[in-house]
């Protein structure tokens, strides 16, 4: 997953945030008070006895109320949980022919005993019931200034003003209550009213529209008596079908396919309604990855990787408590929001999924085993809408697959996407094009003879103000943010020109230069190799380019065409750092690999430690095996340079034989031990 990074300092962003909560927190308190002395005076300016005496349809109309309420037709994507409830059409009813102090009374009522029952936070309720009733009030003026007048008595004039009256009331109600609603969420995720209206508009509109337009019909029927309120029921029928048919279409739009989960879309939605309904108890987001969810495709097939997310979504669904969301992010990753869940718990929660997920699963008769790593991220600590959240969460996640701790949470000292970062990015684009990376050069030598046969390539980033900066610190960033087909490009073209630039002063030998696997996976290794071939006169065999086990397998798919290209050109691939991945022998063998690079941790430890040394010779073996040649990397010590020579080893390379120069530095050391190397022959045959 791709993090962004922001400009503003992490100490305005809080500070903002905190100022943006108390608008919230205030404007809550506003809406609800409001709501709450409009419904005092409309208790005021009632008798109790009058409200007794009402016809036995309006008590059934009560009831068709608060049923309707309690249990709304819900959709996937309602953004505050709410779903689509025919309360609507019943309160409507209750202001065109009781007037406005029963229809919010009885809606307040109604919206109290629905939001218990679902357990929703006292201030939410307070605002809900401020919200609607600040809403219907609003309504009811505009239907009084059309003259519309609430009467038990007169029946409504669907043919006349009564009728122009209702549907300027709807639309003032709807408007009122979108714009009430939309505030609040803007000031709680920062989004912008505008914004959330768009997105927000066209679907509630049409709900709204149709539930409103539904109340008149309820007036009439409420009109004829009791018995009359069974003729609502096709309408009500109808309406419910087309609410079920779009509600079917909205679920496929927000379900993932493969494992019938949420997906990102609704994900969203679930989390706005998280942050605006937890408030101070906070939400927390999981963000889980597969470790080796790839060798299950790769060895089983597809169709078994399919039936094993699909196991591990059922599984994770099934840990989870009600009310918490799980969501198929794409691929391998899943992420769940755990509302009302501070930090402790969300680690605790973390841990017992990944139990779930560890346990074996069994495809086709065979016992796989999967391990995830998690990332943590807790609003509004970590943020306050779903982009940071899961920002800060994927930081969370790579870390746990780093450090193999499996969870973590997330820490912004520990964060390497951070504003330093895209500076050093800005200057990193400026270095390429200004002449401030530099291009050194660590020799091998056969291990038999001394004899040196090539180099190694290594750049390196000489900064004006930070001075040396090493390759740790630029070149992981520049294979996240898309730089480093670029980078490899530059060095590329420096290491060829100057193999030729030797080959001119008698000095045949390969030049190896790092490629990642983005580079090979990209559309532009293969068009930059023969274009600095070609520039600079260089054959094909003198180029060795090197890529890390890891990488190599890592994307096999992918790289196979590239690797093929490469061959048939008749570039050598070398594979670095041998022994530290994840290699498959079976593959290892197909690939057009002419060389293995043993990994310095091994080498630099194998006089003094008998396991590494074991290490080393079973990768000498295996490359002696398979026809390859074989390179020891961090040579530093001559006990070291004997064992090697002992095992069959065929190059090494380190600081015992020399560390990595410039070019004008290197250049006359290659001259002197080429003429000591010719000396030393001559001697022998003379």
């Amino acid at each position: 997953m791709a993090a962004g990074v922001s400009l503003v300092p992490e100490d305005d962003r809080n500070d903002f945030a905190g100022r943006r909560d108390l608008a919230f927190r205030v404007y809550v308190a506003a809406v609800s008070l409001s709501g709450l002395a409009v419904l005092v005076l409309a208790a005021l300016s009632l008798d109790p006895a009058s409200v007794l005496g009402l016809e036995p349809a309006f008590w059934a109309l009560c009831a068709l109320l608060l049923v309707a309420e309690v249990r709304p037709l819900f959709t996937a994507g309602a953004r505050d949980a709410n779903g689509l409830a025919l309360s609507t059409s019943f309160v409507f009813a209750l202001l065109l022919r009781y007037g406005l102090p029963i229809s919010v009374l009885v809606q307040a009522v109604a919206t109290t005993v629905a939001d218990v029952s679902r357990r929703k936070a006292p201030w939410r309720t307070a605002f809900n019931i401020g919200q609607f009733t600040l809403s219907w009030s609003a309504a009811a003026v505009v239907m009084e200034l059309a003259g519309h007048e609430a009467s038990t008595a007169a029946p409504l004039d669907l043919m006349g003003a009564d009728l122009v009256a209702a549907g300027l009331g709807g639309i003032t109600y709807f408007l009122v209550n979108q714009l009430l609603v939309t505030v609040a969420l803007s000031l709680k995720t920062g989004r912008s009213v505008l914004r959330l209206l768009r997105d927000d508009l066209a679907y509630e509109g049409l709900s709204s529209g149709a539930l409103l337009a539904l109340s008149p019909l309820i007036v009439l029927a409420v009109g004829r008596g009791t018995a009359f309120l069974p003729l609502l029921l096709p309408p009500l029928a109808a309406v419910y079908q087309v609410a079920s048919v779009a509600l079917q279409r909205e679920q496929q739009a927000l379900t993932d396919a493969l494992t019938g989960l949420p997906n990102r879309t609704l994900l969203g939605t679930r989390t706005a309604e998280s942050l605006l309904e937890s408030g101070d108890a906070g939400t927390a987001l999981l963000l889980f990855d597969l470790d080796r969810f790839k060798e299950v495709n790769d060895t089983l097939g597809h169709h078994v990787g399919d039936r094993f997310l699909q196991v591990v979504a059922s599984r994770l669904a099934a840990a989870v408590r009600p009310g918490d969301t799980v969501v198929r992010l794409g691929g391998d990753e899943f992420a769940l929001l755990l509302p009302a869940t501070g930090a402790e718990e969300a680690e605790q929660t973390a841990r017992r999924l990944l139990e779930a997920v560890r346990a074996p699963i069994v495809l086709d008769g065979l016992h796989v085993d999967v391990d995830a790593s998690v990332g943590i991220a807790v609003a509004p600590e970590h943020g306050d809408d779903l982009d940071a959240l899961l920002q800060h969460a994927d930081v969370a996640m790579y870390l746990a697959k780093g450090t193999g701790s499996g969870v973590e949470h997330y820490d912004v000292s520990r964060d390497r996407n951070t504003t330093s970062r895209l500076v050093m990015l800005g200057e990193l684009r400026r270095a390429l094009s200004g002449g401030e990376l530099e291009v050194h050069y660590q020799p091998k030598a056969r291990l038999v003879s001394g004899r040196v046969t090539g180099v190694e390539a290594l750049v390196r980033w000489r900064h004006p103000e930070r001075g040396l900066v090493p390759p740790d610190d630029f070149v992981p960033l520049a294979e996240s943010s898309g730089l480093i087909e670029a980078l490899t490009g530059h060095v590329l073209d420096r290491a060829v020109g100057q193999a030729a630039a030797w080959r001119t002063q008698g000095l045949d030998l390969r030049v190896a230069v790092n490629v990642s696997v983005r580079d090979l996976s990209g559309n532009l290794l293969v068009d930059s190799v023969i274009a600095s071939l070609t520039l600079h006169g260089l054959p094909a065999c003198c180029l060795l380019l090197e890529v890390t086990e890891g990488s190599l397998f890592a994307e096999s798919h992918r790289t196979a065409a590239t690797l093929l290209r490469l061959d048939e050109l008749g570039v050598c691939l070398s594979l670095d750092d041998f022994g530290t991945g994840w290699s498959s022998l079976g593959r290892l063998r197909r690939l057009p690999v002419q060389e293995l690079k043993v990994d310095r941790s091994f080498v630099q430890r194998m006089a003094a430690d008998a396991r590494d040394a074991a290490i080393v010779r079973s990768v000498v073996d295996l490359g002696v095996g398979l026809g390859m040649r074989v390179v020891a990397e961090g040579v530093e010590d001559r006990a070291t340079w004997r064992l090697l020579t002992e095992m069959g080893c065929d190059e090494a390379q380190g600081w015992l034989l020399s560390r990595a120069e410039p070019a004008e530095v290197l250049t006359p050391w290659l001259l002197a031990r080429q003429a000591a190397d010719v000396a030393r022959a001559s001697a022998v045959t003379g």
